[in-house]
């Protein structure tokens, strides 16, 4: 497999280097070295290096917008946006790209990053009792490994267990051969036994602040044993590949594993450990309250030092393992103009660094159904606020603009600071839009008695539309001025969060798991519910808003749970996440939920919502293997066809 065993010979160094862990302090100590040899591993130094590498890699994946879009482009989460490349149109499976392919599918990061990653947590668990560290240090390589492995099998189906020296031992020869391990095989060779031993030698409270626990071990063992379950049920016929029987090896089920996802999930819910949910959903996202106690693994960033951020702080050019997620949702809020009343026209909101702006890249809009479906309920449930930048304030004076106001909507003066446009996305507003971009330039409405210009749920476009404000930018060094909006988010980009233990456990009551007194589907749903109906904070609005609409969100709760209810309410609390294919895939729901989706065009005139088909087939369950790595198989073109997914084949 030649390019997997090329990443082998730098033992999953790849861009970011080998990271060593420093002794003396609570945060990983990245050092990059240039080389590195297997003997390397038969060190304290090596194992150490190789097991903050494994931790640095996330940032390959996580904030990666590319592996983003492959998670949530063509879902009910996104579609392309006004500016889309290929890579979003094609992601989109409308018929706007080309069809979804080989070459074209941005899943293949994950294959480009998941075996080497995978190799060099085998060489740390082979290695490491010779070098005297702990189980409890092997473990954690063991979680990667399964991480990895449990990212691919949801991907592609089978993938290949022994890459090179047998299954799974570390590889330090050149293999270009290659055989994919079935499903079942995957889970119960590799996935679950590695969890299950991290879930025994990890330790209740992190080693280092971010370092992996029993819980963070719990929830994958959890989202696996949930996702297995539902592979062997196999309710809407999903063909799988390499193709085998839907048998387990070990005579289990489909509901025997859904009681062990329950029963792993609760275990992490009655045991927290150092993990809590947040007081307010604003308080789960806000950026200047980052790493949490919900918190339980991310991809970090930081604006402190270039080496620990992974990237620079001036200008990031659209490439891993710089965080560029929030780029993606960024509409061009900077070509809105308005009349100034001493520069003549101005841009009134200017690019700047800030969580609900950011850089602009227009490639990947909301479809109005998130906002008619399922972000219902505005002024009680939190999680639209929380979730999304809905009201543009002016900011022009950051920007060297001396102008005390602009003109609004309805002929009005907006002052520095004011809303200039607002998102309306409850009630029936009656909102008058102009013909082509208007006197705002982007085609916004007005409304009767409001200075901001509008813009309705039906006039949601590929050009302008809600943005994601939990994944935007946060500096600490912008001073008075508009920032570094150009650089890659210093945020951490999170990968697991506490909360996604209740919806999992819910999930699997709801597929047959016998539930807890206390702990139903309903019951563990109205948990986050609960919280979502907290307000502290508005955060379009800019203001304090102290309310408590817990009751009435959690009496709205359906009396019987179902999937549809659970994958609503997953959007609501992970929306934008790189979660959303994955959620849809397992429970075999894409073409269902998100086979037509509505949106505007691409113009500022543009506000006829207009319903679009996407083509989802049975095949498209599963992702197609990079042809790269095709090609590098020393095979036949007979067997290098039937190496790849059914549905991308020649």
């Amino acid at each position: 497999m030649k390019k997997i065993s090329n990443n082998i010979r730098n033992i999953g160094a790849a861009a970011l280097g080998l990271f060593i862990m420093g002794s003396c302090s609570d945060i990983l100590d990245e050092q990059p070295r240039s080389n590195y040899d297997p003997g390397f591993f038969q060190t304290e130094l090596g194992i150490k290096g190789g097991l903050t590498s494994l931790y640095a890699n996330l940032r390959n994946l996580y904030g990666q917008a590319y592996y983003f879009n492959s998670q949530e482009t063509g879902t009910d989460e996104y579609t392309y946006a006004q500016s889309a490349d290929g890579n979003f149109k094609d992601a989109d499976v409308s018929g706007a790209g080309s069809p979804l392919n080989s070459t074209n599918c941005r899943a293949d990061a994950l294959w480009g990053n998941a075996f080497s990653n995978i190799n060099t947590a085998s060489g740390v668990i082979e290695n490491a009792t010779a070098a005297g560290m702990s189980e409890a240090l092997i473990a954690e390589a063991r979680f990667f490994r399964a991480f990895d492995y449990f990212n691919l099998v949801q991907t592609f189906g089978g993938v290949p267990l022994d890459l090179g020296s047998g299954e799974l031992k570390f590889n330090t020869s050149t293999s270009r051969s290659s055989v994919r391990n079935t499903v079942p095989e995957v889970y119960t060779k590799a996935v679950f036994p590695d969890l299950l031993t991290a879930v025994n030698d990890l330790p209740e409270k992190p080693r280092l602040t971010g370092a992996l626990t029993k819980n963070v071990a719990r929830l994958i063992l959890a989202k696996a044993y949930l996702t297995y379950g539902w592979w062997l049920e196999n309710p809407n016929g999903i063909p799988t590949y390499p193709e085998c029987s839907r048998t387990d090896p070990d005579g289990h089920d489909a509901k025997w594993y859904y009681q062990q996802a329950y029963d792993v999930a609760l275990a992490a819910i009655k045991n927290p450990g150092v993990y809590s949910l947040q007081p307010t959903f604003y308080d789960v996202n806000v950026a200047t309250n980052d790493r949490n106690s919900e918190c339980m693994l991310y991809a970090d960033h930081n604006d402190q030092s270039e080496l620990y951020n992974g990237g620079s702080f001036s200008y990031g050019s659209g490439g891993a393992p710089d965080n560029f997620v929030s780029w993606m949702g960024c509409w061009n809020y900077t070509t809105m103009t308005a009349e100034g009343n001493t520069s003549g026209k101005i841009n009134p909101v200017m690019r700047e660094c800030v969580q609900a702006l950011g850089r602009p890249w227009t490639r990947m809009a909301t479809p109005q159904e998130v906002f008619t479906k399922v972000f219902t309920d505005v002024e009680k449930d939190s999680r639209l606020d929380g979730t999304f930048t809905t009201t543009f304030y002016t900011n022009w004076k950051k920007g060297g603009k001396s102008d005390d106001y602009v003109e609004g909507a309805n002929g009005s003066k907006v002052y520095y600071g004011e809303p200039f446009l607002k998102f309306v996305l409850s009630g029936d507003p009656v909102i008058t839009y102009p013909d082509g971009g208007g006197k705002n330039n982007v085609g916004a409405g007005e409304m009767a008695g409001e200075n901001a210009y509008v813009v309705g749920i039906t006039g949601i476009s590929r050009l302008k539309y809600p943005m994601l404000w939990k994944q935007g930018p946060y500096r600490t060094d912008n001073g008075s001025g508009l920032g570094q909006p150009n650089a890659g988010s210093t945020r951490p980009y999170v990968v697991c969060k506490f909360s996604e233990l209740y919806l999992v456990a819910a999930e699997a009551a709801v597929k047959g798991a016998s539930a807890e007194n206390g702990y139903s589907s309903r019951e563990l749903v109205n948990v986050l519910r609960a919280r979502a109906g907290k307000w502290r904070w508005d955060n379009n609005g800019n203001c304090a808003k102290v309310a408590d609409y817990s009751k009435e969100l959690t009496d709205a709760t359906p009396a019987t749970i179902t999937i549809d209810y659970i994958l609503d309410e997953r959007m609501r609390e992970f929306y934008g996440e790189t979660m959303r294919w994955f959620d849809l895939a397992r429970t075999q729901t894409w073409e269902k939920r998100a086979g037509q989706y509505t949106i505007c065009g691409s113009g500022a005139g543009d506000h006829t919502p207009q319903v679009f088909t996407r083509t989802i087939t049975k095949d498209m369950y599963l992702r197609p293997i990079p042809q790269g790595q095709i090609d590098g198989l020393e095979m036949t073109d007979a067997e290098k066809d039937a190496y790849q997914n059914p549905g991308y084949r020649n």
